[in-house]
């Protein structure tokens, strides 16, 4: 049975959730759906653009592409040494080991038993088709004179009139995006990456929110079937990661209200979701997500700002590693496979990581189907063996074996607002907030600092989750979180991870500390969207919707200089972190 519906009432679920629309961004996907949905669509957060003109500078097929992305030496050099380290651990031959009369002892294991149900995923992509009929326009005179002699003629058969013309799509979303051939008039963007608004000097602001609006209008269209005109009867609930900033959160509110046309809207923290999805009020939530990996502890149904950790790290890296073990190890055949530059490669490598890598001792190894794309031909396909597919998971604990920082970050300038939405309106104490005494009591055991940055470490993952449960500074709420660490997002389905987490936390954990056990709990929920599954709970839950932002009064009042009215990001009741107050 499904839990959300043993929690909640199906008809709840039938009435409340048939006109709420959950919109999970995440760093590499979008999940979106109505609150009624088992599940949501995932659809890869990218859009390829029709470009036209010509430029005295090169074209460029992927907008966000970071011109220095070769690996340097001592990059180069910390990725070995992390490997030897894996492979110490893992019981199998170091990086340039040889294996003379195979006297090293081997305990193998082969993954190639999935073959069946990985089929599907080994088959071939496919070149997007970015051409679309046009079969409305006029047809000239002389067509329809014998269109009507057709008509008149003895054969019986009425033939219609019909003119199609052939032209480019002017844009394409989703997968689809990613499988357009490079020599397509076409430049990919994706508008998050690495966790924040990919804004830089080759996409601007103003572009990121024009693409975030474009993927998300063609989703509700094309997968919701919710038209322009209906969208007045429709409610957003945002489950926003942690990673974002006020300035990202009150844009996204503006595309969703404004832009987007919904009725109302309300934002949730997709921690907070995650742990609502499972059914829980405290947890370690450890999102391991595409790009970006976060770690943060929620007590009781509130999130601890303190505790938040950064990873710039995701299961893309992870994917990437892999096609670098195996041009290491020379069984990968030789093709131009790039996962920067041919986002078609990419999907490929994630294909193969989901269904091969996974984490125990020993060699793991298997065949496998490595596809070929290369420009303008059909897809190659070269069936090969595939080595040491247990080493590139293991690097979410050793992150140089990643080599992560392919992508720079935003210029943080970006988001130093004109206001800030946490500023003085926490101060107040007129008790205007409708319903409450004292507004800000239940915040008093949080100290806040607006100018707090978010932590982002370059750690590995064990580290993270022992730092970020141990910063609580509490014993009795630390050996509970411990024992309730919760892994999201698509990385955490990985095969042996669970085991792996459990024994590298505790390892990770000082020896002064009075801890001595650790659990990973089991999520009632696929993984993948267990928060957009528990921002529908909270929706549904949420009938009253007090902290709702209607659309008038965004567009009337909003963010802006000088308005009486301002919207707050209530960092510490994530069941209600936008409201409004008068003041």
């Amino acid at each position: 049975m499904d839990y959300s519906k043993s929690v909640i009432p199906s008809h709840l679920l039938a009435d409340r959730g048939s006109n709420l629309v959950v919109i999970n961004p995440g760093s590499g996907n979008v999940r979106i759906g109505l609150a009624q949905q088992d599940a949501p669509f995932s659809i890869p957060h990218c859009i390829a653009r029709r470009t036209t003109g010509s430029n005295q500078s090169p074209r460029r097929n992927v907008q966000d592409q970071m011109l220095n992305s070769q690996v340097t030496t001592s990059q180069h050099a910390e990725r070995e040494k992390a490997y030897d380290i894996i492979a110490s651990l893992l019981k199998i031959p170091f990086l340039d080991e040889e294996v003379v009369n195979n006297s090293y002892s081997r305990k193998t294991g082969r993954v190639d038993v999935l073959s069946q149900q990985n089929s599907k995923k080994e088959s071939a992509l496919t070149w997007t088709d970015v051409s679309q009929q046009i079969t409305d326009l006029p047809l000239p005179e002389s067509s329809l004179e014998k269109n009507e002699l057709l008509e008149g003629s003895d054969e019986g058969e009425k033939q219609q009139p019909q003119s199609s013309e052939c032209r480019y799509r002017e844009f394409v979303c989703g997968e689809e995006a990613m499988r357009i051939s490079p020599t397509e008039p076409y430049c990919l963007r994706r508008p998050i990456r690495r966790g924040h608004f990919n804004i830089s000097q080759h996409y601007s602001m103003q572009q990121v929110v024009e693409d975030i609006e474009a993927i998300w209008d063609w989703i509700l269209i094309e997968k919701l079937h919710i038209p322009h005109s209906e969208r007045n009867m429709y409610c957003a609930l945002i489950v926003v990661p942690e990673t974002f900033d006020n300035r990202e959160i009150k844009e996204i509110l503006s595309i969703v209200l404004r832009d987007l046309r919904f009725s109302s809207a309300v934002v949730h923290q997709e921690g907070l979701a995650a742990v609502f999805g499972n059914g829980l009020s405290t947890a370690c939530v450890v999102n391991i997500g595409a790009q970006v990996t976060s770690v943060i502890c929620v007590e009781d149904g509130v999130a601890l700002p303190h505790t938040q950790i950064t990873l710039r790290f995701g299961g893309e890296d992870v994917s990437r590693c892999l096609l670098w073990t195996q041009r290491h190890h020379q069984t990968w055949p030789p093709v131009r496979t790039d996962a920067l530059t041919k986002p078609i490669d990419l999907l490929m490598l994630n294909r193969l990581k989901e269904s091969y890598c996974q984490i125990y001792e020993g060699e793991v190894e298997a065949v496998g189907v490595v596809h070929s794309y290369e420009d303008g031909l059909p897809p190659g396909s070269h069936k090969t063996r595939l080595t040491a597919l247990n080493v590139a998971p293991m690097g979410l604990f050793y992150p140089t074996l990643l080599v992560p920082d392919v992508y720079p970050p935003p210029p943080r300038s970006w988001f130093k607002d004109y206001e800030d939405m946490l500023e003085d309106t926490w101060h107040i104490s007129d008790g205007s907030y409708p319903g409450v005494n004292n507004p800000l009591q239940m915040w008093d055991n949080y100290p806040y600092s607006s100018n707090q940055q978010k932590k982002e470490d370059n750690i590995g993952l064990a580290e993270a989750i022992s730092k970020s449960i141990l910063s609580t500074g509490r014993i009795d709420l630390q050996r509970k979180l411990f024992c309730s660490m919760q892994l999201i997002g698509g990385v955490a389905l990985t095969t042996g991870l669970i085991s792996a987490v459990e024994e590298r936390v505790l390892h990770a954990i000082p020896s002064n500390e009075a801890i001595d056990t650790v659990e990973v709990l089991q999520s009632r929920t696929n993984p993948s969207f267990v928060a957009w599954r528990g921002g529908a709970i909270l929706g549904v839950i949420d009938f009253v919707r007090d902290a709702w932002i209607h659309r008038e009064d965004w567009i009337q009042n909003g963010i802006h200089i000088g308005g009486v009215r301002k919207y707050k990001d209530s960092y510490y009741l994530q069941a209600q972190p936008m409201c409004y107050i008068n003041s």
